[in-house]
């Protein structure tokens, strides 16, 4: 297996992180070349060259963005005429945050490719959107195998001491880049009526960690923590988490938040099922088909007031009510995403 990958992927004005890059050492037992510039064409054909030199008889492309779809899309072009075939990954086809030109380049990358497997079922309607009635059965739908490339299970009281978070509370855990889509500002005021409200008692006071770079404009989260008045209520953990430390947040935590104003399916919750914590997600695109509701957490309606009840839920019980109420379930629940049926999609093809 030959992977090729980016030297670049983001101009630089385009992208909102600290670094695209990442410093963690190559994998071993892996043929890697950095060759494709998402913006260079002349990479383009130099990628769709080493691919064919290489004698590879399929492609796997993983699509997230339109964005790349000039670069991913024209090296799928180059390869397929000499007959290696093409299969995508499709993440997402529309963007959550969209643009005039998404729809042209959509359909460009679209046309390039043989055959797709699609994340959810969301995701597999927007890809159906682009092709012809004679191409409808090119789509196949599974959902995203778990992500255990993270490490184990890191007891909870380890973890919290090594992330300097306390062990006496009830951690909610919002992870990953913050963007105005994940609800980042739906979930601070559900979580400030949970705190300021009575009508719950807490056998563990909930501290929410916010764990993620952000995306979009910062300050505006850091206005809306003093007009709730939740100085000293939110952890901030804000810098870029590196894979090997995303352990510890999860292990950390007794839930995990999703409160997405838009999604179509999240790469988080197959990280909480991998250590095996309950979530509370909201019933956008594929979200609520893979977290079934009341059986590995909470699927809450995109609004405050079902968040907050959600989570004053959850708050409200002690440690051996949420195990018995979620654990062996989400242990079951994790058995139906092992990588097999994503590959044996693949390689049937």
């Amino acid at each position: 297996m030959e992977i090729f990958t980016f030297t670049l992927q983001y101009p630089d004005f385009l992208f909102p992180g600290k670094t695209q890059y990442s410093d963690a050492p190559k994998p071993e037992n892996l043929s890697i070349s950095r060759t494709m510039n998402s913006i260079n064409p002349f990479s383009w054909l130099r990628t769709a060259r080493a691919i064919r030199k290489a004698k590879i008889d399929l492609i796997v492309i993983k699509f997230w963005i339109p964005l790349m779809a000039p670069c991913l899309g024209t090296i799928a072009r180059l390869c397929r005429r000499k007959g290696i075939r093409v299969v995508s990954i499709l993440d997402n086809v529309i963007p959550h945050e969209p643009h005039f030109w998404d729809k042209w380049l959509i359909r460009y990358f679209i046309r390039s490719v043989d055959r797709f497997v699609a994340m959810s079922e969301s995701v597999k309607e927007d890809c159906l959107k682009f092709l012809p009635a004679s191409r409808k059965d090119c789509v196949a739908l599974t959902v995203h195998p778990l992500y255990d490339n993270f490490g184990e299970v890191v007891p909870k009281n380890e973890a919290r001491q090594f992330l300097n978070l306390p062990q006496d509370k009830t951690i909610l855990l919002f992870f990953g880049f913050i963007r105005d889509y994940k609800g980042l500002d739906l979930l601070m005021k559900a979580y400030a009526k949970v705190l300021h409200s009575s009508i719950h008692p807490f056998t563990h006071s909930p501290l929410l960690v916010v764990a993620g770079e952000f995306y979009n404009n910062g300050a505006q989260y850091s206005e809306l923590e003093k007009e709730l008045q939740l100085e000293g209520k939110i952890a901030w953990r804000t810098d870029f988490i590196p894979d090997d430390k995303v352990r510890y947040y999860f292990s950390a935590a007794d839930l995990i938040v999703q409160p997405y104003k838009s999604a179509t399916q999240s790469g988080v919750t197959q990280i909480a099922y991998h250590f095996e914590r309950p979530m509370l997600v909201t019933n956008v695109g594929g979200l609520a088909e893979i977290v079934p509701d009341g059986k590995v957490g909470y699927v809450c309606e995109v609004n405050e007031e079902s968040v907050a009840h959600a989570l004053a839920d959850f708050a409200s019980m002690d440690r051996k009510e949420r195990e018995d109420k979620f654990g062996k379930n989400i242990q079951n629940e994790k058995q139906k995403y092992a990588w097999s049926n994503m590959t044996k999609l693949i390689t049937e093809y």
